[in-house]
């Protein structure tokens, strides 16, 4: 169950501002058909989170346990930096075109690649690598990154620009560190 609310947690946090939920803002406000569009975001990041939990799980067996606790220490404490660098989305020319495979597909295919090597990936892989229940944080990663694009897209620009970001930032970098820490310390588990 911690696997499950930390993963959660830290991922909903980690979300809010960044580049994949600016993309289901933009993605919102282009086609205004939010159940393919959430639904897309829902699979491209089952995928893409499986993927990341299964290399966190590999990297978990493949190393020893000291040197498991200064790899996912340093990578939690280097989350935490990269949390409190706010993601902008760059449009392209291609957005402003109708999508050729559908809303549903084109929602999937952007998420998906958007996702690759972003923070809340690479948190996958370190939750992964830290709990023994590869489930429960892809589950809970999976409902982190739809507790924050959901409403993202549903409620479109307006909920954006009412969230303090800074303060969201702030509280998953403290996060972040706060796992970091107690890892390094050796008070975390590994497995």
């Amino acid at each position: 169950m911690e696997a499950f609310l930390v993963s959660t947690g830290v991922v909903a946090l980690a979300e809010i501002g960044d580049k994949t939920q600016l993309l289901a803002l933009v993605l919102a406000a282009k086609y205004r058909k939010p159940a393919p569009i959430i639904l897309g975001i829902l699979v491209a990041t089952l995928f893409n989170h499986a993927l990341a939990g299964v290399a966190g799980s590999w990297i978990s067996v493949t190393v020893g346990p000291v040197t498991m606790r200064w790899i996912l220490g340093l990578s939690f404490i280097a989350m935490a930096a990269w949390a409190l660098v706010p993601d902008k989305y760059d449009d392209d020319a291609k957005q402003d075109a109708a999508p050729r495979f559908g809303v549903f597909v084109t929602t999937l295919i952007a998420f998906f690649l958007l996702e690759m090597g972003d923070k809340t990936q690479i948190a996958t892989v370190a939750l992964a690598a830290k709990y023994s229940s590869l489930v429960a944080v892809v589950a809970g990663t999976t409902l982190g990154m739809m507790l924050a694009n959901v409403p993202a897209v549903l409620l479109g620009e307006v909920a954006a620009k009412k969230l303090p970001m800074q303060v969201v930032h702030r509280i998953a970098a403290a996060i972040f560190l706060a796992l970091g820490v107690t890892v390094l310390l050796g008070y975390g588990r590994l497995g």
